[in-house]
């Protein structure tokens, strides 16, 4: 039976990096396509405004894929994060922001579009992965100094002390002179430009088994932790659900709560996983 012959089941999980925030993660769910929103927070306990926004964002989002099922995915976003910013004032350079991923089943093929570094991961019978992911930011930060000495502060028992959260509104400041721009990096945020600069793609549907949609909740098991494979968090949400991914994650973690082993900004981060299971994937020969 092919990808298309039959509607996709969808299922989602999403859990708070820390137990006194709310999550800035969103997920929205349509009847033919799927988006994941990373809000983006800040290094302080402010009131989180990142979860605000990927809300609203989610939303407009949703409702211009259900008024224009057909219409380019990048012209989607730029309409949506335009439309909100104009109509809550939203200045560039000074807005809430987030990462945004969405997937859209048409026809015989699905269309995908990110913006920042939560990812679409494909994964088909004959077991080819597909990835669109947007690392520009992460080249960013890697180059600078700061991003190695945290680390090297982690490994060497330090923790998340009052330094490291120093050292990370560096990280940040940079990053602010950078977002945005060519050269830089692109989120969405309150320049409608930014949806333009999506990284965009279309595969075929055809042989799909799973498509997974994940902030850096979730990516991080498998970038960072080398906990799991994408094929391997398919398999675990496929039978256990995508809590039990999440689960595994917050394990990992809990093993290693000063970061020595892995180095990350926060002892946990907020993680979504929005899991589209279209065939059944190949089990060998009859």
């Amino acid at each position: 039976m092919s990808a298309t012959s039959t509607v996709p089941v969808v299922r989602t999980g999403e859990r708070a990096g820390q137990n006194n925030r709310l999550t800035e993660d969103q997920i929205v769910v349509l009847d033919h396509a799927l988006v994941v929103l990373d809000g983006v927070s800040t290094v302080t306990d402010e009131q989180p405004r990142g979860g605000w926004y990927a809300g609203a964002l989610g939303e407009r989002i949703a409702n211009l894929l259900t008024r224009t099922p057909r219409a380019d995915l990048r012209e989607v976003l730029t309409a949506a994060i335009g439309g909100l910013a104009r109509d809550h004032h939203l200045i560039p350079g000074r807005s809430p922001a987030a990462t945004v991923a969405v997937a859209r089943l048409a026809d015989h093929q699905i269309d995908v579009a990110v913006l920042g570094d939560s990812p679409i991961t494909a994964i088909h019978r004959d077991g080819t992965v597909l990835q669109l992911r947007d690392d520009r930011l992460a080249h960013l930060v890697d180059a600078q100094p700061q991003a190695a000495l945290y680390r090297s502060r982690l490994r060497a028992g330090h923790g998340f002390d009052e330094q490291h959260r120093e050292i990370l509104r560096e990280l940040r400041d940079f990053q602010n002179t950078q977002v945005n721009r060519p050269g830089g990096y692109w989120i969405a945020e309150a320049d409608p430009e930014a949806g333009q600069n999506a990284f965009a793609a279309t595969w075929p549907a055809e042989g799909l088994t799973d498509l997974l949609l994940a902030t850096d909740g979730i990516t991080e098991a498998v970038d960072a932790y080398r906990l799991l494979t994408w094929p391997q968090v398919a398999t675990l949400s496929r039978t256990a659900g995508p809590d039990a991914v999440i689960d595994a994650v917050r394990d990992c973690e809990a093993q290693d709560p000063d970061a020595r082993h892995h180095p990350r900004y926060k002892p946990s981060d907020d993680a979504a996983l929005a899991h589209w299971l279209f065939a059944a994937p190949h089990l060998g020969c009859p």
